[in-house]
């Protein structure tokens, strides 16, 4: 088992090849025969379905290193929920990440939701919406005026904090392995123009 502060050491210096462009040797078919008994994988990642996040590049890990879970909006729902759960408990893992990114078309979807409310949107689409939209709102109320972009970009952190703290706290769970067990949740942001991944939610104050 490595500890939370390993694993998150070992994405940031991923992450740092990725942007350099210094991948490392991946193993080949000898990892995949090696990982057809089972799997540890370091690190668990809750991120957002855009094509252009996919966690095991932007991290530059291999076959078998991080449990990744992706739906749009990077949202947090009982499957969701219960994916981090298992990964926790079966396989030891002690860090989640929840990894949105700028320019997210479900944060943008939201923003549009609210100012200009449409029937036309499906239900299956509401619900990725309406679980996103808490945390939009709250920027509105809360704040003044601001231009769609900034706005946008408040709100997909603001949505990265709300996931997170969901899995904090809404599971009795990662609760008790939070607690005892060293589990560590953090957020995360994905900037889509430079490749820098941006730990900025729960990550331990450094010494």
């Amino acid at each position: 088992m490595i500890p939370a502060p390993a694993a998150l050491d070992a994405l940031r210096e991923g992450n740092r090849r990725f942007v350099s462009e210094i991948s490392r040797e991946s193993g080949g078919s000898a990892r995949r025969r090696q990982l057809a008994a089972g799997q540890e994988p370091f690190a668990i990642i809750l991120g957002c379905s855009d094509a252009r996040v996919p966690a095991e590049i932007v991290f530059d890990q291999g076959l078998g290193d991080l449990f990744v879970i992706r739906v749009a909006g990077n949202i947090v729902a009982p499957s969701q929920v219960g994916s981090v759960e298992f990964a926790a408990e079966a396989f030891g893992t002690r860090l989640v990440v929840v990894l949105g990114h700028s320019n997210c078309g479900a944060i943008h979807a939201t923003l549009q939701q609210l100012v200009r409310p449409s029937r036309e949107q499906s239900r299956n689409l509401s619900s990725i919406v309406d679980r996103i939209r808490p945390a939009v709102e709250g920027l509105i109320e809360r704040g003044p005026a601001r231009d769609l972009q900034t706005l946008e970009q408040l709100a997909v952190r603001a949505n990265i904090r709300m996931s997170a703290d969901h899995l904090r706290h809404g599971s009795a769970v990662l609760e008790r392995l939070i607690h005892k067990d060293g589990l560590m949740v953090v957020g995360a942001e994905y900037s889509l123009e430079t490749g820098v991944v941006d730990f900025f939610d729960g990550v331990p104050a450094a010494r």
